[in-house]
């Protein structure tokens, strides 16, 4: 069997989406390393390999993520085809491992700093990329007809500040600091919750439910946070959801990045 050409990749970010699409570049062949952040403000915490920076491994559908700290664990780590997290959130191995692949999945909603020639491949996820100007291909995010649709020129879709809609609920599935300070969780994901139930306290203030569901996803208990930010999410679809499986949004998310892979490796390779 012929060997990939373009084999090592470096996702920054590993929250839910960037750990569907590391899962599926992994289970493809793919060499994965992914950048988090110190603290990592992940939601969904039982499907993203951002929380091996907390518990030190992670494993999702399989696949396992370890916290690493040198150029030497990511080498041994990929050897025994472990995902290795990186606490780099400036980019500074990305010189040094020389990706072929550069996929920006901070979904900060803007650029914050990738740059064509970053790798030979570089694909950023959801709105604040340009197809051809900071990246090569721009992966859509939104929920609807385009989700996962590859852009070799131009933009996704502008970042609405609506989330999704999922059995006729948007906003009121979100959880959001009432004012800032610490979080600490009353409530566990996965627990079925009702509308108007205490879920969590930021500094002592209460943070109630908006829909009656199942938990989906709550911040890390400790972590300080500011006023209005997503702390937790609300799946009115309650004991259906699949809370341990990568959702449907990532996996279609990506297809979209290996799409992009593929038909850069091709048009490469001529």
């Amino acid at each position: 069997m012929e060997k990939l050409r373009f084999k090592k990749v470096i996702i920054k970010g590993a929250g839910d989406l960037a750990s569907g699409v590391a899962h599926r570049l992994w289970q493809s062949g793919f060499d994965v390393l992914m950048l988090e952040l110190p603290q990592p403000l992940v939601v969904r915490r039982s499907v993203a390999f951002a929380c091996a920076v907390y518990e030190g491994t992670m494993r999702v559908e399989g696949v396992e993520a370890r916290l690493c700290r040198s150029d030497k664990e990511i080498a041994e780590l990929l050897s025994q085809r472990i995902i290795p997290v990186l606490v780099d959130p400036q980019g500074e191995i990305i010189p040094r491992f020389k990706p072929d692949v550069l996929v920006d999945a901070v979904l900060a909603k803007k650029n914050t700093g990738t740059a064509l020639g970053d790798a030979p491949i570089v694909i950023g996820l959801g709105p604040g990329f340009t197809a051809g100007k900071d990246v090569h291909a721009v992966v859509e995010t939104q929920r609807g007809h385009n989700l996962g649709k590859v852009f070799y020129s131009g933009s996704a879709a502008p970042n609405t500040g609506i989330p999704g809609d999922i059995s006729g609920y948007s906003v009121e599935r979100l959880l959001r600091a009432p004012v800032g300070g610490k979080f600490e969780p009353v409530k566990q994901i996965g627990e079925l919750v009702r509308q108007g139930e205490t879920v969590a306290t930021v500094d002592g203030v209460p943070v109630t439910a908006g829909v009656t569901g199942l938990i989906r996803g709550l911040l890390y208990p400790g972590l300080q946070v500011h006023e209005g930010m997503k702390i937790g999410d609300i799946d009115p679809r309650g004991k259906e959801v699949d809370y341990f499986t990568i959702s449907d949004k990532a996996r279609a998310v990506a297809g979209g990045v290996l799409e992009a892979i593929l038909h850069f490796s091709f048009l490469q390779g001529e």
